[in-house]
């Protein structure tokens, strides 16, 4: 099996040598996403709720650009720097996922890139052809 990096003209600038998607047979792998704005690569203001909320748009968006949708995400991955933070950040998840659910791990982290108080990474399964 190849992977092959996603052109994903709605992800943010990478902050790192990495692809924010990469194709591995029939699974889209993304990379872990902070909230930052796609417009400016600045990390959004509001928190940890308007990061989640921005993190949980650029998702969408990346996963549109591979031909992919929210209701294809079988795994997701929030690292936050602060377990008190998580029922805020699951309400964001619950508006945005609605009545979708896919298998979730959530752990602390001591740090994330640029400051960021969330992260979240997902794996769709969006068979090719």
């Amino acid at each position: 099996m190849t992977v092959q990096p996603q052109t994903t003209p709605s992800a943010p600038p990478a902050l790192g040598p990495y692809s924010h998607a990469v194709r591995a047979g029939d699974w889209l792998v993304l990379s872990g996403q902070v909230g930052l704005d796609p417009a400016t690569g600045a990390l959004v203001e509001g928190g940890v709720e308007g990061q989640a909320r921005r993190i949980l748009a650029n998702i969408p968006a990346i996963l549109a650009d591979c031909g992919a949708h929210l209701t294809d995400v079988a795994k997701s991955l929030v690292f936050l720097t602060d377990l008190a933070d998580f029922q805020v950040v699951n309400g964001v998840y619950a508006e945005v996922f609605g009545e979708h659910r896919p298998a979730r791990s959530t752990v602390q982290v001591a740090a994330l890139p640029g400051g960021a108080a969330v992260e979240i990474e997902v794996w769709a399964y969006r068979p090719v052809g």
